[in-house]
């Protein structure tokens, strides 16, 4: 029979649990938007603003992000937030990460746009994590694209 200290441990984490049910579908999450801001060295720094989709009849709530960007298939930044909040039951929220890029991630990036290869919009890839009530945070990913800006002379 299961003394209390047992107890104390298993009910949170059977509660904890219930978030991950199966029946419960993971949160959506794409990039609503891009802001510079001041980097250091040899690195630029961005906001990258998250829109948090919850496709659940239970609210998402959330302590902290992470975030990993690749564009064009490859690597360009990451970044953590300990931004704390709750997507409502059927709802959205946007979130706000500081993403920073490497000078070499971001002499890659040049390359392939004077090289020609990125004509056409660029692909995106984005994975992370949620942290939160449940074991471990709940991870996402998500892809899609968008144009660069156009040129100005």
């Amino acid at each position: 029979m299961p003394n209390r200290r047992h107890l104390l441990v298993l009910v949170p984490a059977v509660f904890a649990g219930c978030s991950t049910l199966p029946g419960s579908d993971p949160p959506r999450v794409s990039v609503a938007g891009l802001e510079p801001l001041a980097g250091q060295g040899l690195e630029l720094r961005f906001l990258v603003k998250l829109r948090l989709q919850n496709p659940n009849d239970a609210p998402l709530d959330y302590r902290g992000v992470f975030v990993e960007l690749d564009l064009r298939g490859q690597p360009f930044g990451a970044g953590v937030s300990d931004a704390a909040g709750s997507v409502p039951r059927f709802g959205e929220a946007v979130v706000g990460v500081p993403v920073t890029v490497s000078a070499l991630d971001v002499a890659r990036q040049l390359l392939g746009v004077v090289g020609g290869s990125a004509e056409g919009p660029v692909r995106y890839a984005l994975r992370g994590k949620l942290a939160g009530p449940s074991f471990g945070g709940l991870r996402f990913e998500s892809q899609g694209e968008f144009a660069w800006p156009a040129a100005r002379l």
